[in-house]
Parts: C-alpha cells; sequence; structure tokens
C-alpha cells in the first residue's frame, strides 16, 4: 500500500512516511493510492472479534509496512489496560428502534478524538523509527477542543516527540480549556490564540508548509508532523469503529449480513464522516452518509449546491467544535471524486484560499450527493434536541451529539428512510456541562462556576460526571499563554529549543 498527495500524483510513499510527514510537501494531503476490499465473509468473522481484534485486522491493509507485531503492539498499547472506562471500547446504544448512539467517548479525556489519538503516538513512534533518522519529531496541533486534550494526553512524555496545541482562546468550552491549561507533562505546549479555530488550523498548516521554517528546524535535529486528522493516522484508526458498529449491530440481530445502514456524523472538519466514507468505499454496507452541521454550516451548503463557500458569518455555538469555516479533510473526498485530478484538486484550493469559495461542478456534486445527505440546526434546536431526547429516552447527550440527533430526525422525517442507524457520538456531555444544563433550565449571569454547574446538571439528570473531568477543579492550571495569529511560529519555536 503505498499513499500519493492530493495536490502531486508523483508522490509515492508508504504510511509509515506518510504519518510522520503529516502532511505532503507541497501542502496536499496523503491518501491511500487504493482502498483495500472488506469482503461480506471478513465481516461475518469480525462480528466474533472484539474491538482490539477487529483494529488489528483491519489496520494492516492500510499500514502494509508495519510488521504484525508493531501493529498488535500500537493497538493493545492504545486500547488496553483500561484507558477506556467501556470493555466495548466504542459501545452501541439503542436509542429507539434502529436507531443507536455509537458512543466515541469512553477514553481518557471523554471524547472521540481518544478513539485515534491513543494510538497515533505509537503509530509515529514507529514509523519516526522507519523513516526520521533519528529526527525528534516537533507536533503541531490547532484544535476546536476536543483534538487538543486528546492530543496532548496521547503524546504527553512519549520519548523523541513534543508537542504544542493552538486553540482559539474564546472558542472552546471552559472544561475543554482547563484540561488543556492543565495538562501534564515534560514535553507538551499549549498556546490560545486570539482568533477563531480557522485561523489556528491556517496558521499551523502555513508553517508546515513553509521550507524556510522546515530547514530551520532540521538545524535542531528535528522535523514537524501533525495529530490533526490531516495526518492519515489519525484519520485510519476512526475507519475501525464504523466497521465494528456494524459488526457489533450484527452480533446483536440488530441487522441482517449485507443489510445497509445510515451513518449519522456531526462534524466539523469532515474527519469523522471521511473515516466512515473510507469504510464505505471498503465494501461496509451503507446507504447514507448525514452530514450534520451547528449554525456554520458551510458543509451542509456545499453538499446540497457544489459550491464551497467559507465567505459568511462565523459563529460562536454552544458546539464549539463544530465551530468551523473551512473543513480540511474535505479535500480528501474531492480528490476521490473527481477521478483523483491534482490539478482541479490545486485550483479548487487556490480558489479557497485566495477567495473563500471554490466550486467543484455539477458531475462531482452529483457524486456527493449519492452518497451523502446534509442538515444543521441552530443552538435553541440544539438545546431542545438535548432536553427532548432526555425526556423521551432518558439519554442524557452533549451538544454535538444532539445536532446529529436533530439532523438525522429531519432526515428521516423529509425522506422516510428508516433503516437502521448509528449516529456518532462524539464527547461526554459533561465536557460541556453549562451549555447542557441550559438546554433544562436558562443560565444567569451568577452561573459562573463550571463545577457547580455539573454538580446540578448530575443531580438533575442522574448521571455522574467522569472523574477525569470534576478532578481538574484542583489541578494547578500550567499553560495560560496567548498569542497572536502572527505569532505562532515564534512560539513553536521556543517549544523547538526548549520544550
Amino acid at each position: 500500500m503505498l499513499y500519493t498527495s492530493t495536490r502531486d500524483d508523483t508522490v509515492r510513499v508508504e504510511s509509515a512516511a506518510a504519518i510522520t510527514m503529516g502532511i505532503s510537501a507541497e501542502g496536499g494531503l496523503f491518501v491511500p493510492e487504493t482502498v483495500p476490499r472488506l469482503l461480506p465473509d471478513e465481516i461475518a468473522r469480525l462480528v466474533g472479534y472484539d474491538y482490539i481484534g477487529r483494529a488489528k485486522a483491519i489496520l494492516p491493509r492500510f499500514l502494509t509496512d508495519f510488521t504484525k507485531a508493531e501493529i498488535d503492539d500500537c493497538v493493545e498499547g492504545a486500547y488496553s489496560g483500561g484507558k477506556f472506562s467501556d470493555s466495548r471500547v466504542a459501545p452501541l446504544v439503542e436509542l429507539r428502534d434502529g436507531v443507536e448512539i455509537l458512543e466515541l467517548w469512553k477514553g481518557p479525556t471523554c471524547a472521540f478524538k481518544d478513539m485515534a489519538l491513543q494510538l497515533l503516538p505509537r503509530l509515529l513512534t514507529v514509523s519516526a523509527k522507519k523513516t526520521a533518522g533519528g529526527k525528534e519529531i516537533v507536533i503541531l496541533v490547532a484544535t476546536s477542543g476536543d483534538t487538543g486534550k486528546a492530543a496532548l494526553e496521547g503524546f504527553k512524555d512519549v520519548p523523541g516527540t513534543k508537542i504544542l496545541v493552538f486553540y482559539p482562546r474564546d472558542g472552546v468550552s471552559p472544561m475543554q480549556k482547563l484540561q488543556m491549561m492543565t495538562q501534564e507533562g515534560s514535553n507538551v505546549g499549549v498556546c490560545g490564540i486570539e482568533g477563531n479555530f480557522d485561523d489556528a488550523q491556517n496558521g499551523v498548516k502555513k508553517i508546515f508548509t513553509d521550507k524556510n521554517a522546515a530547514a530551520k528546524l532540521a538545524g535542531l535535529n528535528r522535523m514537524f508532523s501533525s495529530a490533526n486528522s490531516i495526518n492519515w493516522g489519525r484519520l485510519v484508526p476512526q475507519i475501525v469503529y464504523y466497521v465494528s458498529a456494524y459488526c457489533d449491530m450484527l452480533a446483536g440481530g440488530r441487522i441482517q449480513a449485507g443489510q445497509k445502514i445510515n451513518i449519522v456524523v456531526p462534524t466539523g472538519n469532515f474527519g469523522n464522516i471521511l473515516a466512515a466514507w473510507y469504510a464505505k468505499e471498503m465494501g461496509l454496507p451503507v446507504n447514507k452518509l448525514v452530514c450534520a452541521s451547528n449554525a456554520n454550516n458551510v458543509l451542509t451548503d456545499f453538499i446540497h449546491t457544489g459550491e464551497y463557500n467559507r465567505n459568511r458569518p462565523f459563529y460562536t455555538t454552544v458546539s464549539p467544535s463544530m465551530d468551523i469555516l473551512i473543513s480540511s479533510n474535505l479535500e480528501r473526498l474531492i480528490y476521490a471524486l473527481s477521478g483523483r485530478d491534482t490539478q482541479l484538486v490545486r485550483r479548487w484550493m487556490d480558489g479557497l484560499s485566495a477567495g473563500g469559495l471554490y466550486d467543484v461542478g455539477e458531475a462531482v456534486s452529483s457524486k456527493i450527493k449519492e452518497g451523502f445527505a446534509a442538515g444543521f440546526c441552530d443552538d435553541a434546536e440544539t438545546k431542545k434536541t438535548i432536553a427532548g431526547t432526555f425526556r423521551k429516552h432518558g439519554y442524557l447527550c452533549d451538544t454535538h451529539t444532539a445536532v446529529g440527533i436533530h439532523v438525522y430526525n429531519r432526515y428521516r422525517e423529509m425522506t422516510g428512510d428508516t433503516a437502521p442507524a448509528v449516529i456518532a457520538s462524539t464527547a461526554n456531555p459533561f465536557k460541556f456541562g453549562a451549555a447542557v444544563l441550559s438546554a433544562f433550565r436558562p443560565l444567569t449571569a451568577k452561573d459562573s462556576d463550571e463545577f457547580e454547574l455539573i454538580g446540578e446538571l448530575s443531580a438533575l439528570t442522574g448521571v455522574n460526571c467522569p472523574g477525569q473531568l470534576i478532578n481538574l477543579k484542583d489541578k494547578p492550571v500550567r499553560f495560560d499563554r496567548v498569542c497572536s495569529k502572527g505569532s505562532m511560529e515564534e512560539v513553536v519555536f521556543e517549544l523547538a529549543r526548549n520544550g
């Protein structure tokens, strides 16, 4: 299995090189030259495996330059040993007949990013030994909230790495911010920026593709890599949990072999739903991929029209991890659906950089509509869905999962499509405690203590807050620095030099 770039079809590297580099030199994203097939009898065999066994069976198809022992060690290290609070790792919970919630937040930071970011540091360590020539890896991360903490926790004290996370100072939840500011580890750094997530993401990409910055870092015997989902090593673990969810539905007798399901994903950067698309391309029986957005509905409009236009108001919402107007992983999808036309992809990405928009044309747009549906909801609808879901089904969800539930309810009403469905649940509700509580009662100015609000939410719903969140109350703040968008590179090299 070789990997090429979405912007340069002359690139050919193995998975270890793609994971170590994170992004191709010209700014393109690494993609597999072919997508391996998962045959019906192979899916049937996976039904008898646990999550770890399924990961060990699927990952080697994409990571062909890893030995079996290397993959087994990486997977065991990521998902065993009590790191996840549920032995099933990614359990399904029935919401109502035919609709199930895929809980992806049983890991150490209570967000779906743990599913990949407990594995990526191990994959990167193995990859660097194969390709980095002894260089230390400096990992840059832009986060809208959950990726930052999950990456910090995954790479904490991993030998041969340093990690620096940038987050929008006013664009994450109080709990997300506190998780990052109190992060432990000798090789970690955290910095807020004056701007939104797109500003952080653009800044990181600019540093990645700056040849002078790369040369400067090489002079320190270091090289850049990424823990964002632009890194294939972040994306490939996410394919596993969609296959695993299908297997669990088969094992429970809730679907028949070969029966198609719908997969619903609340997403802003498109990586989580793209993983589901790769699972479908492998042969997983999927009918529709439903892309759920908040008020920053650039993806909804794109899926409906074929025009991607980020020139619109930016909203700070109660589902901040989706407050994104530049969806980086969409590049991988339009590359594939354009017939792997790198010139077209370059032109579209240049249009996005220069004018904030591009149009993929009727042919590609039609292919997108065949596989995807899309919808969005605002904060009021999000809160209404949280309260309604709890009252009707006794299930407490976070703000992002609520977006997914609302969009899927509307999709079923509009289409009459009653295929069995899996809704990806991306975070524990207590990561967004104030916003979730506000779905049950209005908050006032005096409601400022995050931990008092969490206590009230727990008392109201009978749901316990995870210890790793409630225990943040007494942890000392280590990182409270804030920088401008223009000074991000300066912060990066301070970490690279000094740690």
